[in-house]
């Protein structure tokens, strides 16, 4: 299993953004869902390792969150709250947000797990995905959250909706590396699943 530890980086500076990531990431499938573990942190066990990427992207988005990725089991049966869960998994989650805690990495997304050099790959690729995402203005956020992955001739549609042209939606799909990213998120599930097929 997948365990994402998000913890805040500032909440002394930036109030309570717990409520608003728990909005952003509820729409993503659990084995136990996204809910606040302690006071700045969102916890949540996840089955499927595209599910892992797609909310550490959302996660690193707005600049505010540690993203810890621990991959390896959680004792069964899963309790109803994540504050009650435990296993291998919480223990590598942890982890992971302790080292961005204590590091000054520019892309704040770490992996662990049992086999240390594939957690090293996988984050090497979440890192290069995480700095693609943390670059984008909110104009290219305006147009990227009206697209969906993979379906073709949203363009026009979108620039409809936002009252600017083709063109303009083109531009900004291409300035913020769109279809690169999503291009590359297979390879880092790929190699988060790898962790555990390995084990």
């Amino acid at each position: 299993m997948f365990t994402l530890t998000i913890n805040q980086i500032d909440s002394r500076r930036d109030g309570d953004r717990v409520p608003q990531l728990l909005k952003d990431l509820r729409h993503i499938p659990a084995r136990l869902d996204f809910d606040r573990s302690v006071e700045d942190e969102v916890q949540g066990i996840l089955d499927c390792p595209r599910q892992a990427v797609e909310a550490a992207m959302i996660g690193l988005r707005s600049g505010s969150w540690y993203v810890g990725i621990g991959v390896g089991p959680v004792n069964e049966p899963l309790p109803n709250q994540i504050k009650d869960a435990s296993g291998h998994g919480l223990v590598y989650a942890r982890r992971a947000v302790d080292r961005l805690r204590h590091g000054k990495d520019r892309v704040p997304v770490a992996v662990e797990g049992p086999l240390a050099e594939l957690a090293a790959e996988a984050e090497a690729v979440l890192r290069l995905l995480g700095h693609i995402v943390l670059d984008r203005s909110p104009a290219e956020w305006r147009v990227l959250d009206l697209l969906t992955p993979g379906v073709r001739g949203q363009q026009k549609a979108v620039a409809a909706e936002l009252g600017i042209t083709t063109q303009a939606v083109s531009k900004a799909v291409a300035r913020a590396q769109w279809n690169e990213e999503h291009a590359a998120r297979p390879a880092a599930a790929r190699l988060l699943g790898l962790i555990l097929e390995a084990r």
